[in-house]
C-alpha cells in the first residue's frame, strides 16, 4: 500500500512538472514565431494546465478505469471553482472581465449541460466526442478571430511574462522543443503512475473509482490551474486567476472528455451515480457563477468563502457516504434544506441589487455623456 501512495504522489509531481514544462515552452515558442499572445494564452496556455486531466482521462480510457476519467474531469471543474476560485479570492477579491460574463461563463454552463444530456444514455459515445471536439475547434475560431481586437495593454502583459521580445533562434528553438518533450514525457509516464496507483488504493479501501476520480484524482491534476490562478491573484493579475479558471473548465469537458471518448471504441459509460448527483453539482457549480460574476463583474471575499465552505461540505458528503456513514443523510438534510436555499436567496438578492443599480446608473451616464458633447 505505502508504493501505492508512493506512485501516486509521484505521478502528481510528473503532471505538475509536466504541465509546467509543457506551458512554458509551448507558450515561449509560440510567442517568438510571431503568434497573437491572445491566442497562445487562450489556447496553448489554457491545454497546457489541462495537459494532466487530458493525460489522465486518456491513459484511464485506455486501462479500462473510464470511471476514473469521468470522475477526474468533474472533480477537476468542480475543484476549479470551488477550491480554486475560492481560495484565490480569499487571498484578494477577483475581478471579472464582461467577456467572461458575456460569453465563456454562459458557454461553460452550456457545455455542462450538454455533458449531462450526452450521457443520458449511459456513455459519451464517439460521436459523442465528436461534437465535444468540434465545439472547441469552433471555440478556437472565434478566439483567433477576436485576437485581432487584442490591447496593447495584454499583449505588454504577455510579452513581460514570457519575453517576447527575444528572436527566434535555433538555439531557443530546440531548447523550448526540449521543454515540450520533457513536459510530454513527464505527463505521460506521471498519469499511468497516478491512474495505477489511485485504481489500487480504491480497491484496497473498497472505494469506487469515480470517488478516487471525484477526489484525489481531480485536485492532482488541478494542481497546475489552482497553482496559476492563486498566484495571479497574489501577484495582483485577478482577471487571470478567473480567466484561467473557466478556459480550463471548457478544455476538460470540450477536450479532455472530447479526445478521450474518441480515443475509446465504445465510448466512455457514464454512472448513474455521476448522472444523478456528481455532474448535476458541477453544473450548478458552473451556473453559480453566473450572479456572482455579474454583481459587480467581481468575486468578494465572502463569496471566495462560500466556494470553499461548499467545496468542503462536498467531499465530505462523498467521504461520508462512501464509508456508509450515518452522519452523510443529516449532512444532505441540511445543506438542501437549509444551506442551498438560504445561499440561492441571497444570490439573487445581491443580483437584483447590482442589476438595479447598474440600470439606474446607465440613464446618468447617458446624460453626462451628452452634456460632454454639447
Amino acid at each position: 500500500m505505502l508504493w501505492q501512495i508512493f506512485l501516486m504522489i509521484l505521478g502528481m509531481v510528473g503532471l505538475v512538472v509536466g504541465g509546467e514544462l509543457l506551458v512554458r515552452g509551448a507558450a515561449k515558442l509560440a510567442a517568438l514565431a510571431g503568434i497573437s499572445p491572445l491566442v497562445v494564452g487562450l489556447t496553448v496556455v489554457a491545454f497546457g494546465t489541462s495537459a494532466p486531466e487530458l493525460a489522465v482521462s486518456l491513459s484511464a480510457s485506455l486501462q479500462g478505469n473510464t470511471d476514473i476519467g469521468i470522475g477526474n474531469i468533474v472533480g477537476s471543474n468542480i475543484f476549479n471553482v470551488l477550491a480554486v476560485l475560492g481560495m484565490s479570492a480569499l487571498v484578494a477579491p477577483l475581478v471579472v472581465s464582461s467577456q467572461l460574463v458575456r460569453l465563456d461563463v454562459p458557454l461553460m454552463v452550456a457545455l455542462s449541460f450538454l455533458m449531462l444530456l450526452l450521457g443520458f444514455d449511459g456513455e459519451i459515445s464517439q460521436l459523442d466526442g465528436g461534437i465535444l471536439f468540434g465545439i472547441l475547434v469552433v471555440y478556437i475560431g472565434w478566439l483567433i478571430y477576436q485576437s485581432r481586437k487584442e490591447r496593447k495593454e495584454v499583449q505588454d502583459e504577455f510579452a513581460e511574462e514570457y519575453g517576447t521580445d527575444e528572436k527566434l533562434t535555433a538555439a531557443g528553438l530546440f531548447l523550448q522543443l526540449g521543454y515540450i518533450v520533457a513536459g510530454l514525457v513527464a505527463l505521460t509516464f506521471g498519469s499511468q503512475w497516478m491512474v495505477s496507483g489511485a485504481s489500487e488504493i480504491a480497491r484496497y479501501f473498497g472505494m469506487s473509482d469515480l470517488l478516487i476520480g471525484l477526489t484525489i484524482v481531480a485536485v492532482g491534476t488541478s494542481l497546475p490551474e489552482a497553482a496559476a490562478s492563486v498566484m495571479a491573484s497574489i501577484r495582483g493579475e485577478r482577471d487571470i486567476a478567473v480567466g484561467n479558471i473557466v478556459g480550463s473548465n471548457i478544455f476538460n469537458i470540450c477536450c479532455v472528455l472530447g479526445l478521450s471518448s474518441l480515443a475509446s471504441p465504445a465510448g466512455i459509460p457514464v454512472s448513474e451515480a455521476a448522472l444523478t448527483f456528481d455532474i448535476p453539482v458541477m453544473i450548478a457549480v458552473a451556473v453559480a457563477c453566473l450572479p456572482i460574476f455579474v454583481t459587480g463583474y467581481a468575486i468578494a471575499r465572502w463569496e471566495g468563502a462560500l466556494f470553499v465552505f461548499y467545496y468542503i461540505a462536498y467531499t465530505t458528503y462523498l467521504i461520508l457516504e462512501a464509508v456508509d456513514s450515518s452522519w452523510s443523510h443529516p449532512l444532505e438534510v441540511m445543506m438542501v434544506g437549509f444551506v442551498i436555499p438560504l445561499t440561492v436567496i441571497t444570490l439573487l438578492v445581491t443580483t437584483f441589487r447590482a442589476l438595479r443599480k447598474r440600470f439606474r446608473n446607465s440613464p446618468q451616464r447617458e446624460q453626462g455623456n451628452a452634456d460632454s458633447s454639447e
